[in-house]
């Protein structure tokens, strides 16, 4: 496993990060797999090299923080690990119980870190940007939280690249702990990232930790055009169905697959791969539900696209509106 700096700071973590939402509470969602199911991929990925997972407060209303404070206990040193985590969405139904507001910041941190039995999480990150609070009031409050010794540095996630500057902009005036990651969407079908977004991250040095690397299993291969696929995820995920299946996807999902059999590989890994041949991106974010995935994962870092192939793949992109903001 190769190991790189997260964006300008001098954080070291693997190519690629182990993604916790699919490990919870099949009550949040029919695919999510349960503790048990789930403890091999955190096994298999630290045996592999990895040393990067990403979990969230609101992934099974905090039950895989649970589980990857539990796993990271028993098969790993804290030292030797990077965690992150993320606040925004609600975790309850009463006014305060989400947001960037200094109040729920606060509570978030000290709520994800029982969750995990952590003292504090290598990366923290906001989960959406919150139109409803100042950014000052966000900015401060999540400054307060390294300065605690909560949390070791601070990420972003989807939101526009204006907005984002902002956020950078304000936190320079004051002296504060600056974003030093973006966890944004960014894969072969949805590609409007490379607009502004990630010229942006790359001028500020900022990581990019993507997340959805295969759209939600589309550049797989195993989705179809009437709808739907062959596995759990395929069958009830009705956001991959809002946010993909443009004819144009498909397109470009047939020529993932017209690489990946000239290579002898898997249509995931070709996906994979060129992903991680973009510049600016340090490790895109797995979301695997089958040991065999996360195998593959691992073995796409030693693909080497050529330009051919590079050309191939992103000819038949066309743009896309804004998906994956809210």
């Amino acid at each position: 496993m190769d190991y790189v700096n997260l964006g300008r700071t001098g954080l070291k973590v693997s190519r690629l990060c182990l993604g916790m939402m699919s490990y919870g509470s099949k009550q949040w969602r029919e695919w999510i797999l349960s503790e048990e199911e789930g403890r091999p991929f955190i096994q298999y990925a630290l045996e592999a090299g990895l040393n990067f997972f990403d979990t969230a407060d609101m992934y099974s209303r905090g039950v895989s923080e649970e589980i990857l404070g539990r796993a990271i206990k028993e098969m790993a040193r804290r030292d030797e690990v990077v965690i992150a985590t993320k606040v925004f969405f609600p975790m309850g139904d009463k006014p305060n119980q989400s947001g960037l507001s200094r109040k729920h910041i606060l509570q978030a941190i000290d709520a994800s870190l029982q969750r995990l039995q952590m003292d504090y999480v290598d990366l923290y990150q906001i989960h959406r940007f919150d139109p409803e609070t100042p950014i000052e009031e966000t900015l401060e409050a999540l400054h307060d939280v390294v300065k605690a010794g909560k949390a070791r540095y601070l990420g972003a996630s989807s939101m526009f690249a204006w907005q984002f500057a902002q956020m950078l902009h304000v936190a320079d005036r004051h002296g504060w702990a600056r974003f030093s990651a973006m966890q944004n969407h960014y894969n072969l079908i949805y590609r409007e990232e490379e607009r502004e977004m990630i010229p942006l991250c790359r001028a500020e040095g900022v990581g990019l930790i993507p997340w959805s690397p295969l759209a939600r299993g589309f550049l797989a291969g195993n989705r179809a055009r009437s709808g739907g696929g062959d596995t759990v995820r395929a069958k009830t995920d009705g956001f991959a169905t809002e946010m993909y299946y443009q004819e144009a996807d498909f397109a470009v999902a047939d020529r993932v697959a017209e690489v990946a059999r000239q290579r002898g590989v898997s249509p995931a890994q070709i996906a994979l791969a060129w992903l991680l041949h973009q510049p600016g991106v340090t490790a895109p974010i797995l979301g695997a539900t089958k040991l065999m995935q996360l195998k593959e994962s691992v073995a796409a870092v030693e693909i080497r696209l050529t330009e051919d192939d590079l050309k191939l793949l992103e000819q038949p992109y066309v743009p896309h509106p804004v998906l994956g903001h809210s």
